[in-house]
Formats: structure tokens, sequence, C-alpha cells
């Protein structure tokens, strides 16, 4: 199969997947920072395709607050160094944070933080790996490629009950 792309509606407006063969490769937000070319998509396909069926079924379930982890084939571009940082988002936690600083010291070197930050902002899986857990120092709200709005929605979504209930009293 070659690579293709369906446009998927959701809470943060149109999300454009993109596979590859049986692979996402990609989730781009309308406005997207970085985002490649369009011909780089391929051509335009149903949102029955399997690969984007079963991606959608899991962002529904996800926003929808009934899943904290996905389960999807992918493949996302990029060099070694990204990757890696990609690899790293994977693992935090549905409904915790950290920080650029704190991902580049645990490579060993704070002062990658800006090279971290770049890694982070060219996911290419958007949501699915989770870079809207990344905030700047402080816990700061910074840089999301599909915009601090919609960071911001996404982190509100993960708050533990706990941490939201209190803020009712």
């Amino acid at each position: 199969m070659e690579t293709r792309h369906a446009v998927l509606p959701s809470p943060l407006g149109q999300l454009t997947l993109v596979a590859h063969g049986g692979l996402l490769t990609g989730i781009y937000f309308e406005g997207h920072w970085h985002m490649p070319s369009k011909e780089s998509f391929g051509g335009q396909a149903e949102l029955s395709d399997p690969v984007f069926s079963e991606t959608a079924a899991q962002l529904g379930e996800y926003f929808s607050g009934e899943r904290t982890h996905f389960d999807l084939p992918h493949a996302p571009g990029g060099n070694d160094f990204q990757q890696g940082i990609w690899a790293r988002l994977g693992n935090i936690p549905y409904g915790e944070t950290i920080t650029y600083g704190e991902l580049a010291a645990e490579l060993g070197a704070p002062g990658l933080a800006q090279a971290v930050g770049s890694a982070v902002g060219r996911n290419p899986l958007s949501i699915v790996v989770p870079c809207h857990r990344v905030l700047g120092k402080g816990g700061r709200l910074t840089g999301y490629a599909g915009g601090l709005p919609n960071k911001q929605f996404l982190l509100d979504l993960e708050e533990p009950v706990a941490v939201k209930e209190s803020k009712l009293f």
C-alpha cells in the first residue's frame, strides 16, 4: 500500500491522518507547525481504511475519557535523536507531565533542552505520541505544534479527577 491520508473531525478541529502501508505515520492539526508538504501525504483515502478506522476509534475513546494509552502500529520518520525523544514521550504516563529540561537531563546533557524542544515540536504523531505532556521550565505552557489552546485542552482532558475536584472548591 502506498502513502495515503484521511481527514478526521475531532474536538480539536480537523486532524489529517497519514499512513504508509499498515502503519500510521502522521497526525496533523490544522495550521500544524512543521507540517510536511501536502504532496507527501499521498492520495485521499476513506476513514474506513483499516489504519484510519482504528486510529479514529482509539482517538474517539481517548477524547471521551475511555482510553489512556494508544496501541496503534506506527512509524514516525525522523533521525535517531528525534526517534529517541519520541520513544521517551510515549513513556510519559497519562495525566503526568515533564519539562524539556528534565528530558534533557535524562539524556545526561541539561544543555540539550532546546534540541529536545525541537525534536518534541517535530513529533509527527501528535496526541498518540504525547508531546502535549511536555512543559516549559516551572511547568509553563509553551510550544505546541497544534497550538497552545489544543495543548491546554489535552492537558485538561488528562487531568486527574482529584485535581479537577480540588479546583471546584
